[in-house]
């Protein structure tokens, strides 16, 4: 599950530590996760941490580091396990769920449009992938509806999807990858 970052400020450190110590000495025993969050924020001036999530764009401090490219959402991260520093898939995914979705990192990588012989298709899934199987992407890009081919094997054309809008960040980050490698 991928957690949300709220970064945290505030202008006075000498009052923020007075007020928590206030509270904490208030409060039965330790308190925990969400008592403490809650601290913090009455600690800034506001009701609840609640209240000082609905207000947060506004109470970030000036020089918060945006995210960066490199940064990933979890399920990106996830995928990216499975494709080297030079975007070629290392391993075959053992769930179907991540064979599926690392399919869409090759799928631009095959020759856009027409019909291509398998030899080309072949050399293309070649350079795609570093364990040994290009046969396995070829059968499961045709399985997934990604590539078509003529019934005796001889032809194959790339078919014209969309990518997944959860998938594009895992597309572009394997595209840099190859461009750079």
């Amino acid at each position: 599950m991928s957690r949300t970052l709220h970064p945290f400020y505030s202008p006075d450190i000498s009052a923020l530590a007075r007020s928590l110590k206030q509270q904490w000495a208030a409060s039965d025993g330790t308190p925990g996760h969400l008592q403490l969050l809650n601290m913090l924020a009455r600690a800034s001036g506001y009701h609840n941490f609640q209240h000082w999530l609905a207000a947060a764009p506004t109470a970030t401090a000036p020089d918060t580091p945006r995210p960066t490219l490199r940064q990933h959402d979890a399920l990106t991260q996830r995928l990216l396990r499975h494709f080297n520093a030079q975007g070629c898939l290392q391993r075959w995914p053992k769930k179907y769920s991540e064979q599926q979705q690392c399919l869409w990192a090759i799928w631009p990588q095959l020759p856009g449009r027409g019909q291509h012989g398998e030899a080309v298709i072949n050399d293309a899934l070649r350079l795609a992938q570093t364990f040994g199987d290009h046969v396995l992407l070829r059968r499961e890009l045709v399985n997934h509806g990604l590539l078509a081919r003529t019934p005796d094997c001889r032809v194959y054309w790339r078919l014209d999807h969309v990518v997944p809008a959860e998938l594009q960040p895992l597309v572009a980050e394997v595209s840099r990858r190859r461009q750079a490698g």
